[in-house]
């Protein structure tokens, strides 16, 4: 193993030495803020000191310069031990383990620094990691996400008391990744009576609601009917006609608030009543303004914001801006059979702390559509298998 020390006006020009020394596999060890020169302690020149490896292997733990990071404990493992004993926990090479921990530290802060810079990249990963890493490059995931989980990777992998390989590896992000977006509570429960679809034209919301409705109706038995106020559309309301004629429900017509609340009392004795609206140019402002022209998104409504995972990231993100003026519950993506590039789905779900409902797989009613947890939009992002 080669460990050397670079002294550096910057950051960039720090690795740019280390590349041209070391190459593309070297790993950052440690980085620290040190000031050189002056005269007397004034003038001094402020520059950052960088310590970078190079192994066959990756550096491994045990070997970086006399320090045994096989020996290093999490923070939880250490305030346990140090409620037990007044005395400070030394590690075999006499270092105390709060150094080592300040050393870890420090490669995160670094860590944070070269992806805030948009250095996003699987070079500077750990060997175990960098295989799945790299599926996560190609899956666009946010740099946000990528800078955590580049910060908790360097943590694990320096942390564990043996050896991690991919396997290990590979759990340990999928683990990570779904604890990003834990506390959300994914899936549908449809706890309101009243379900509403909003979201630009041509997203699959029509054919969506009948997916929803037709597991409300005749899987669970559920009394359900349909209002749509997408008159928008040619042949919009025949659609969802045709819907409502195959699963023997009734459905409303409505061009104003006034008519929404007719059928809103019609349909007072069913467990659901599901909402269509109509498809619009999310880049203009006023025909968002036009749903709550049509429709009371009162308490008894939940409201679903529906995405299609083929659209632009920017353009997705444009969307919810424009529809936020709206109460959004929970999020729906369709046409997952029409990309091979989702991180959209933990994207914008982590970024806007918004849990996702259902994923739409084809145009086939009802049977196209997966209920969404944690677990199955991670899966669908980096694989259900850890050799695919």
């Amino acid at each position: 193993m080669k460990v050397k020390k670079y002294i550096a006006s910057n950051m960039p020009e720090a690795m740019k030495k280390i590349r041209k020394d070391l190459g593309k596999e070297a790993v950052i060890l440690n980085s620290k803020i040190i000031y050189t020169g002056g005269f007397f302690g004034l003038f001094r020149k402020k520059n950052i000191e960088v310590i970078a490896a190079l192994d066959n292997d990756m550096v491994q733990p045990s070997q970086i310069e006399k320090i045994d990071f096989s020996r290093v404990e999490t923070n939880s493992e250490m305030k346990q031990k140090d409620m037990q004993s007044p005395q400070p926990v030394q590690n075999k090479t006499g270092e105390n383990k709060e150094m080592i921990l300040k050393e870890i530290h420090d490669v995160k802060q670094l860590i944070k620094q070269i992806t805030s810079q948009g250095h996003s990249s699987s070079v500077h990963i750990p060997s175990p990691y960098r295989e799945i890493y790299q599926k996560l490059l190609s899956q666009n995931i946010s740099e946000t996400i990528l800078q955590q989980l580049t910060e908790d990777i360097y943590e694990h992998y320096y942390s564990k008391k043996e050896q991690v390989d991919k396997d290990n590896a590979y759990d340990f992000i999928v683990q990570s990744l779904v604890e990003y977006i834990k506390p959300l509570e994914f899936g549908a429960a449809l706890q309101k009576k009243y379900i509403a679809l909003i979201g630009p034209t041509g997203v699959g919301k029509t054919t969506t609601l009948a997916k929803i409705a037709s597991i409300k109706s005749i899987e669970q038995k559920k009394k359900v009917a349909f209002i749509t106020t997408d008159t928008y559309r040619i042949a919009a309301v025949e659609q969802l006609k045709t819907y409502a004629k195959i699963l023997n429900v009734p459905i409303e017509v409505c061009y104003n608030l006034n008519d929404f609340k007719q059928a809103v009392e019609k349909f007072t004795a069913f467990d659901h009543v599901f909402i269509d609206t109509a498809g619009r140019n999310f880049r203009n402002k006023k025909h968002i303004e036009d749903l709550k022209k049509t429709i009371d998104f009162h308490t008894e409504m939940e409201t679903y914001l529906v995405f299609s995972l083929t659209a632009k990231e920017e353009d997705l993100e444009m969307i919810y801006q424009q529809f936020s003026n709206i109460p959004i519950d929970k999020l729906i993506f369709t046409k997952l059979d029409e990309t091979s590039c989702c991180g959209s789905l933990l994207n914008l779900s982590y970024k806007y702390h918004k849990p996702i409902a259902f994923i739409t797989t084809g145009q086939d009613v009802p049977d196209d559509i997966i209920v969404a947890t944690q677990h199955t939009i991670i899966n669908q992002i980096v694989g259900e298998t850890k050799n695919d």
